[in-house]
């Protein structure tokens, strides 16, 4: 049995070739898309990035590495020597190589996209996010030209592989009636999340209890207290806020990667992964599901959803449910 793990983008295929190629920077909080997890570990593994990045000048942070055919939602984290780049709006471009990458893309599936930037709270991390199509499976490529302070532009360029199907539950899927914890089963809500910000109201119902309740649903997979990289952020309190505003229209529920959080103790050694990371089939640190009265998956979010792009997808699953 295995559980799969974490995990970048790409720009057109314009990039010199003396442009050197880099890694993810960082590369432990990174995956290889068809590789897994033993069971019998207890946390995220390091694993190579399954994603590479050409660019002199530009850092690229691939946020949604699971991607399979359709329409994804794509997001990058851009930084340079000076720090994250914030531009609002980043033109992105898409390119898939029948033939390898060093043969030419295929002109007819080039798509172009304009990514918004949008801010983590604490302003410390951002995201630049949009949804691309990706009509087949196969060897990708997302590009862009970032300007820089002098006026001119500087490629960067993400090479990845699309999967006929993406490794997790995805959107227009029935969701999994999975059997959370909830707090009146355990009794103490330090078993149910490694963060400070503790919400009951966020383990009232189980996956599987939410489902019959014919009312739309957003859950979140997190481990607040291990949140430490590129490409999460507080997404546990930011389903409260919501939560807040929704009321009685939509229900939440969060889901911590790891079974025993009152023993971790910030111990990672210690920790047991959760069974409900391969029933979904999750391979990174952080995901948000929103879910219609019917039990479909409408949006799914790989990594940090910031706080605007969950109110856009629940106000179209409440309007549709």
């Amino acid at each position: 049995m295995l559980l799969a793990v974490l995990a970048s983008i790409a720009l057109t295929a314009c990039a010199s070739d003396d442009l050197k190629e880099v890694a993810s920077p960082d590369s432990t909080q990174s995956s290889v898309q068809q590789l897994g997890l033993p069971s019998g570990l207890s946390s995220f593994a390091s694993l190579e990035p399954n994603w590479t990045v050409i660019s002199e000048e530009i850092d690229l942070e691939l946020a949604t590495p699971d991607l399979g055919v359709g329409v994804q939602r794509f997001g990058v984290v851009l930084s340079d020597d000076s720090g994250l780049i914030k531009f609002p709006v980043v033109r992105l471009t898409s390119n898939y190589f029948p033939n390898g990458y060093n043969s030419e893309p295929d002109p007819t599936l080039s798509v172009t996209a304009s990514a918004r930037f949008y801010e983590f709270p604490f302003v410390t991390r951002g995201i630049h996010s949009t949804d691309l199509m990706f009509d087949r499976a196969g060897l990708w490529s997302v590009s862009a030209q970032i300007p820089r302070p002098d006026g001119s532009t500087a490629p960067v360029e993400v090479r990845f592989t699309v999967a006929e199907i993406a490794a997790s539950v995805t959107v227009g899927q029935q969701a999994p009636a999975s059997a959370s914890r909830t707090l009146s089963e355990v009794g103490s809500i330090r078993e149910l999340t490694t963060g400070s910000h503790r919400d009951p109201d966020l383990y009232t119902y189980s996956i599987a209890d939410a489902l019959e309740r014919d009312r739309p649903l957003l859950i979140v997979f997190a481990s607040p207290a291990f949140c430490t990289n590129a490409v999460c952020g507080p997404q546990v309190e930011i389903a409260s806020e919501l939560r807040e505003v929704y009321g009685d229209q939509v229900d939440f529920v969060h889901v911590d990667l790891y079974s025993n959080p009152h023993e971790i103790q910030g111990d990672l050694s210690l920790a047991i992964l959760t069974p409900l990371l391969e029933e979904w089939g999750l391979s990174s640190q952080e995901w948000t599901f929103i879910v219609d009265s019917e039990g479909v998956v409408t949006h799914r979010f790989e990594n940090f959803a910031p706080k605007p792009e969950l109110i856009e997808a629940l106000d179209q699953t409440v309007s549709m449910s």
